[in-house]
């Protein structure tokens, strides 16, 4: 797959809209037991079925969406860039922080982000977020893809890869099975979610009985011994099912009539466990997406002395390696539809949870005199000016 980095637009770009906006939606049912393993029905179960799962993804992308981002080549920091422009606007109905919110919610999802470049030369007039579970990947004969498919209901939509630019960018979590798409951490933790929304499902069961194990409704007879007679009985069932089950019958007295006894039933021991397991659960999820519990606020987690260490270990162990590749791989596909080299990445120096070990590293590459200027901006990670010298 051939890129080239210096071919340049002529003229102004022709305003289009996306080749997959013609597309109608349409959604399909997802099982509700033990969860099968497609990403569909794992975003079912696992996010939009699942808060621990949900607030997980929301957390990290919202805040690798929100993180400033900077330009530049290998000489300077630009302020004013069409890379930035379009950036900040990729389409009419999105600005960066709505795009990369999307994408980046893409891939830990389905562990595959997928973005279109709208614009036939030059830098796209627009970028958009094609959903993972649509997109289909067509190899080649070396195993590189020639195109990908967009299917929904049967219509279909091929970009192909093989022309001078690529019309897609392709980011993928690492898989170590799968040469084409990535690993998701909502696979990872697919039993955790399946074992805590089992768990939620068994605490409103509880709820809709009273929030207690259904007791034993003895009938004893007139002399001790008998047996309900069917129309008795279903008729003691209805009345049971209506008048004392669901939050709205909680601590409601009981009449019974003669030859009827209540025998309630209690909690044991093993019955309490399915708290520690649904908490236990939780963690998992949270551990499997890179979240401290301690953000979730699940309990019983002590791994961090208190939430400012959390929060930085959060956004220094996941959300900036995730936002650092993902801007990476896009600046550099968008370089190729450009004509030049961009560099784009995280401003660390205005990432508030940064800031105290920002401040020191600041301090002690200032005050390093064995270091030229040259030497402590590449240290920093600023650009080399071009009026540097050696020394």
């Amino acid at each position: 797959m051939g890129w080239n980095i210096f071919r340049r637009g002529t003229g102004a770009p022709e305003a289009k809209a996306s080749a997959t906006g013609r597309v109608i939606a349409w959604g399909s049912s997802g099982r509700v037991a033990w969860s099968p393993r497609d990403v569909v029905s794992l975003t079912k179960t696992g996010f939009a079925a699942n808060p621990v799962g949900f607030r997980a993804v929301k957390l990290i992308a919202e805040a690798a969406a929100a993180l400033p981002l900077v330009c530049q080549d290998q000489e300077r920091r630009f302020d004013i860039h069409p890379l930035l422009d379009l950036i900040a606007r990729p389409n009419p109905g999105q600005g960066r922080a709505e795009l990369f919110e999307a994408l980046y919610g893409q891939i830990l999802l389905t562990g595959n982000g997928y973005l279109e470049a709208v614009g036939d030369q030059g830098l796209p007039v627009e970028l958009h977020v094609l959903r993972s579970d649509r997109m289909s990947l067509v190899p080649g004969a070396d195993g590189w893809p020639v195109a990908y498919d967009y299917t929904v209901s049967g219509r279909k939509h091929r970009f192909d890869m093989r022309g001078p630019v690529d019309p897609v960018c392709h980011i993928k979590a690492f898989h170590p099975q799968d040469d084409h798409y990535g690993l998701s951490p909502l696979q990872a933790a697919a039993v955790a979610i399946d074992v805590h929304n089992s768990a939620s499902s068994w605490s409103k069961a509880l709820l809709d009985n009273a929030a207690r194990p259904s007791g034993a409704i003895v009938y004893k007879g007139v002399d001790g011994q008998g047996q309900l007679s069917p129309d008795q009985y279903d008729r003691l069932i209805g009345e049971m099912e209506m008048h004392h089950q669901g939050a709205r019958n909680a601590g409601r007295p009981m009449l019974l009539e003669g030859g009827l006894d209540w025998k309630p039933m209690g909690f044991s021991p093993s019955d309490m466990e399915f708290q520690k397991t649904k908490e236990a659960a939780a963690r998992e999820i949270a551990t499997a997406f890179g979240v401290p519990p301690m953000l979730l606020g699940i309990p019983g987690d002590a791994t961090y002395a208190n939430y400012q260490e959390a929060n930085r270990a959060f956004y220094r162990l996941t959300v900036l390696p995730l936002a650092t590749r993902v801007t990476a791989a896009v600046a550099y596909w968008l370089s190729t539809h450009l004509g030049e080299r961009m560099e784009m990445k995280p401003d660390l120096d205005q990432v508030p949870a940064l800031a105290a070990e920002r401040d020191q590293q600041w301090a002690r590459v200032g005050a390093a005199s064995f270091l030229t200027d040259a030497e402590k901006r590449a240290i920093l990670g600023l650009p080399r000016l071009s009026d540097e010298g050696d020394a």
